[in-house]
């Protein structure tokens, strides 16, 4: 053998690296595929048996130690490189890092009202097909209320969600009545991105089902989560509206918060501001998802996260949302929950 793994040892023993460009050297010379260590193994497997018996274990020790004091160098090489810091790595941090997004602030909060009275969390893929997204909710092929959501379609099939009313549809489907829920996510709809909309926003949705479910059930709740939300002097009001899969059906304003119903641009002058849409579950899509009509009703409402956000910290563009501005972030620091 032209090696003496004695003096290989050795040398490996006694090896320094003060820098990394001497530690790259090491590990080539002797732990690369073209090094001294895959040399040896190599000739191993070319040797006698009675030679791979007498050498064998000797260079799986050098093997193992050539990795052991490659791991002493770049140790000692990044204590060396701390130590030449001159500031105090152990005085605490003059600031912590990283802040909730507002939408995640008030996400957790709307989970936590609606929790509050019984309403558990149902999530759904964000790439729906045709049924969940558009005809188990009363919208089957050609209905004019297609016309009302400009749709991302990935194909005649798929589409991306334009609403989480289809976590409703399949959480309708597979659970047998009452169901109390809400459901979270991300929507997409094809919109010029404005300070007034975006093609990707989130929406809360919630939806109750039991035998004899009111429309005075469905007031009642928007009432409270309008309270716990905006605070015990927010009014609200109902307006009669269209939506394929409630009927009836109504737009749910709050008094501006803004203005405090004085006028402003927020509210159109008006005191009011729309945050969502509500209403009775329409007996088709009961009928859609095999739950008997004539035992049970239930009402669902909907809104955007984003639209909320900005009537409760005053927020007047939506693409602040999307840019990722970390002053703008940090202004919620101090909410963070």
């Amino acid at each position: 053998m032209k090696y003496d793994l004695e003096i290989i040892k050795k040398e490996i023993a006694d090896s320094k690296a003060d820098n990394k460009e001497e530690l790259e050297i090491y590990r080539l010379k002797y732990i690369s595929k073209k090094g001294i260590i895959s040399e040896l193994m190599n000739i191993l497997k070319n040797s006698s048996n009675e030679d791979k018996k007498n050498i064998g274990q000797k260079i799986n020790e050098i093997k193992h130690l050539a990795k052991q004091k490659l791991l002493e160098l770049s140790q000692y090489l990044e204590i060396s490189t701390i130590s030449d810091i001159k500031e105090d790595l152990t005085l605490p941090p003059l600031e912590k890092l990283g802040s909730k997004h507002p939408l995640s602030i008030v996400t957790n909060s709307l989970i936590q009202i609606f929790q509050k009275i019984g309403f558990n969390l149902s999530d759904g893929p964000e790439i729906e097909d045709d049924w969940h997204n558009f005809t188990a909710l009363n919208i089957p092929p050609n209905h004019p209320a297609r016309a009302m959501q400009d749709t991302f379609f990935i194909d005649k099939d798929f589409v991306l969600r334009t609403q989480t009313s289809s976590i409703q549809i399949r959480k309708m489907e597979n659970t047998t009545p009452p169901i109390r829920t809400i459901s979270v996510g991300r929507v997409y709809r094809n919109e010029a991105i404005s300070a007034r909309s975006n093609c990707i926003f989130h929406q809360i949705e919630a939806l109750y089902i039991n035998k004899k479910v009111s429309f005075k059930d469905l007031k009642q709740t928007i009432y409270y989560f309008a309270k716990e939300l905006f605070g015990k002097n927010v009014k609200i009001r109902l307006r009669p509206s269209y939506f394929p899969f409630t009927e009836p059906s109504a737009e749910v304003d709050i008094s501006c918060i803004i203005c405090n119903q004085k006028g402003c641009k927020i509210c159109k002058y008006t005191g009011w501001v729309e945050i969502g849409g509500t209403g009775m579950i329409d007996p088709n899509v009961l009928d859609n998802c095999k739950i008997d009509k004539k035992i049970y009703s239930g009402f669902a409402f909907g809104m955007g996260i984003e639209r909320i956000t900005m009537l409760k910290y005053k927020i007047n563009d939506l693409r602040l949302f999307t840019e990722n501005n970390i002053k703008f972030i940090r202004q919620f620091k101090k909410l963070n929950i």
